[in-house]
């Protein structure tokens, strides 16, 4: 039997390697909306974060999210993926 290939994708905040189901898809639609995508399948440009707070603050930080997107992001934004990744 064949052994199925797990994806893997890196975590913008701390760098690691994880399987895709691990992460959290961040995703800017065609219409510029960027939020966060719990079930991976929203249409649009992804980058991946842990589910831990302290990788979107380190992305948020270093701006890896805006250079990902090519956009300014703002406050408001990272404050409501904050709040919705702390539930």
């Amino acid at each position: 039997m064949k052994i199925k290939k797990i994806p893997m994708r890196m975590c913008i905040g701390c760098g690691e390697v994880k399987p895709k189901k691990e992460l959290i898809r961040i995703v800017k639609s065609k219409e510029g909306e960027i939020s966060l995508d719990l079930t991976g399948k929203k249409s649009g440009r992804g980058a991946y974060i842990c589910g831990d707070i302290k990788c979107l603050q380190k992305a948020r930080k270093s701006r890896k999210l805006e250079r990902s997107f090519s956009c300014r992001i703002s406050d408001e934004i990272y404050d409501a993926m904050e709040s919705e990744l702390s539930k």
